[in-house]
């Protein structure tokens, strides 16, 4: 029995003796042998939870997830802790510094008359921060482990901030059309289909920029529109008393179709 007060409600000072608790060595085996790379993954799932959580307006919820992701940081803080690098003490520094950089209008002296205004002072003194003396280190910035659509929209934004934008959203639109011939020659053998695909899809998230659309927002929707469907597709084969898998392309089409009539 390790030598821990159990409470009825635990605080932030908790939280962090609990982890250097598990971390230690007669503590838990598993967390023992974790490292920074063997729970990456498990910060990026923690995080999209916390989106779930919001995007259903469950305080609850949002509440929960919002604790995983807190042990994610204390638990990435106590391996470095544990190493005499950094703690969680120089973590919480280190964001108010910045913070507090990145807000002059409010520490300071700045004056700003609109967000618009302190968003393009933020970028500014971001890049100054880290160094980025040209454009595209400001582009090489954006983390390469971002979703792809994100990380696409982010270089587009930051391109479009020095002026390398199209004057519409029709030079967007049509760009679309050129890359999807592109990968009909590529299936045809004339082209690499992987890279004409990702122009295609680099090129659609252009359109949704234009569109003031969240394009990882609007593919989450489309896909849970296709689950809805091919749900109601499924129901309506089961009134039949047939399973999809005894139907042929062409009957599933039809009852696609109904589905999304329905």
């Amino acid at each position: 029995m390790v030598d821990f007060q159990q409470k009825d409600k635990y605080d932030f000072n908790d939280l962090l003796r609990i982890m250097e608790i598990l971390r230690a060595p007669d503590g838990c085996m598993w967390d023992r042998e974790q490292d920074h790379h063997t729970i990456r993954r498990n910060f990026i799932e923690e995080t999209y939870e916390v989106c779930e959580a919001i995007d259903e307006e469950d305080a609850e919820h949002l509440k929960e997830e919002l604790g995983d992701v807190l042990l994610q940081v204390v638990f990435h803080t106590e391996m470095e802790r544990e190493k005499g690098v950094f703690d969680i003490g120089d973590v919480a520094d280190g964001i108010c510094k910045k913070l507090i950089y990145r807000h002059p209008h409010i520490f300071a002296n700045t004056e700003v008359s609109s967000s618009d205004e302190i968003l393009s002072n933020w970028d500014k003194l971001k890049r100054r921060e880290k160094h980025q003396e040209t454009d595209t280190d400001a582009l090489q910035s954006v983390a390469r482990s971002l979703p792809g659509l994100i990380r696409a929209e982010k270089l587009q934004k930051k391109a479009a901030k020095v002026g390398f934008d199209w004057n519409g959203v029709e030079g967007a639109l049509d760009k679309v059309t050129e890359e999807l011939d592109e990968v009909r020659q590529a299936m045809a053998g004339q082209g690499d289909v992987e890279e004409e695909l990702g122009d295609l899809l680099f090129s659609a998230v252009n359109v949704a920029r234009f569109a003031k659309v969240d394009p990882e927002r609007a593919l989450e929707k489309s896909s849970d529109k296709f689950i809805r469907r091919f749900a109601q597709m499924e129901k309506l084969a089961a009134e039949q008393g047939k399973v999809l898998s005894d139907l042929s392309l062409s009957e599933m089409d039809s009852l696609w179709n109904i589905s999304k009539k329905i």
